[in-house]
């Protein structure tokens, strides 16, 4: 892939090419709409990579290949991808998405050629979180075979046209507007909307501003086919910034999928003390109230305030407390509920949640 100008900092590849057949094939949609693992943003990321081992750097320091073999044996090294390893404690102690983004970085460390990381592995470097945990390494190509997949790494085709990527923790990645449009023109809609309400908020902890609507869905025209664009179209307008988690927006996408009446997103209670709190959904119809409990509500410094785990559950213990004593029903469920095909449904459906109606009984 030959560039011809990279700027910093909002930088962009330009090509000189002819702005004919810019619109993405859908050769790689995915035929499969099954939900895999979730992967979510209500965990931290690692505040930085770990050291790469790299084969031809130990070579140069004397070291053999059998050598950097047999400590793989023994644990002591893990291979991310051939030439390149890292330690194994610290891999073990990654999480999967933590790995996935190791993985990003061990492939842009074996290309010769300039490389755009897309998809969800760009998605990966902005810190835009996505649903699943098995993703191949994403990449742009500007050969269009359908795309081409080796050694992990997935190739995109794109056309030359109007192509623009950022530069960001040394690689270069598509921007974060052009991630969550690929990643919603090529994924099922219960993935899509994930990544999308994120954007919507500004990125406090990198200072990154929010994006709008109408930016996203500037974005199409031009660069997808009309059955893209409206893949995309779907999920923007479900999209929601008042979704607080990863977790949050996934289990909405599949209240939805199920035929659930769309419910209220943070809605606030009080009692005759004051503020009670926020539930994450309200559905007033039947008053119950709906909570994902993700991790980050008993681990996270910023939601623990100073307090222990034990205390901040035995406040969430009392807060539904309070919430019951107004009359209200209250159905939680965490990240295991929805892994399992059917278990929100089944939850929601025992704690009375309605249905969207058919149309005709409108």
């Amino acid at each position: 892939m030959s560039v011809a100008r990279v700027e910093s900092g909002t930088s962009r590849v330009r090509w000189s090419a002819s702005r004919s057949g810019n619109r993405v094939g859908l050769s790689t949609w995915p035929r499969r709409c099954m939900v895999r693992p979730p992967l979510g943003w209500d965990v931290r990321f690692m505040k930085e990579l770990p050291k790469l081992i790299l084969t031809r750097e130990n070579i140069q320091q004397g070291r053999t290949p059998k050598e950097l073999a047999s400590r793989c044996r023994s644990g002591a090294l893990v291979r991310v991808r051939r030439g390149v390893y890292v330690d194994g404690g610290v891999w073990r102690a990654l999480k999967p998405w933590e790995q996935y983004r190791v993985r990003v970085s061990a492939a842009a460390e074996t290309f010769v050629a300039p490389t755009i990381f897309a998809w969800h592995s760009a998605a990966s470097v902005w810190r835009i979180p996505t649903i699943g945990l098995r993703h191949p390494v994403h990449a742009l190509t500007l050969q269009n075979d359908g795309g081409r997949s080796r050694a992990g790494v997935l190739r995109h085709y794109v056309p030359k046209a109007g192509l623009k990527c950022v530069r960001r923790d040394g690689l270069l990645v598509t921007g974060r507007l052009r991630t969550v449009l690929d990643i919603a023109a090529f994924s099922p809609f219960v993935e899509a909307v994930v990544p999308i309400d994120h954007v919507l908020k500004p990125d406090v902890a990198q200072g990154l501003p929010a994006l709008t609507k109408q930016q996203l869905l500037a974005g199409i025209d031009g660069n997808y086919t009309e059955a893209a664009g409206r893949r995309i179209r779907a999920a923007v307008a479900f999209a929601d910034s008042r979704s607080g988690s990863p977790g949050e927006s996934y289990s909405r996408t599949l209240m939805w999928v199920a035929g659930f009446e769309a419910p209220e997103l943070q809605h606030e209670i009080r009692d005759g003390s004051g503020l009670v709190g926020y539930t994450d959904y309200y559905w007033d119809s039947v008053r119950v109230a709906g909570e994902f409990d993700g991790i980050e509500k008993y681990v996270k410094p910023e939601y623990l305030n100073g307090r222990t785990i034990s205390q901040a559950v035995v406040e969430e213990k009392a807060r539904e407390d309070r919430i019951r004593a107004l009359g209200n029903g209250v159905v939680r469920w965490v990240w295991a509920d929805l892994m399992a095909a059917g278990q929100l449904e089944s939850k929601l459906a025992a704690a009375g949640v309605p249905r969207r109606r058919a149309r005709s009984a409108r």
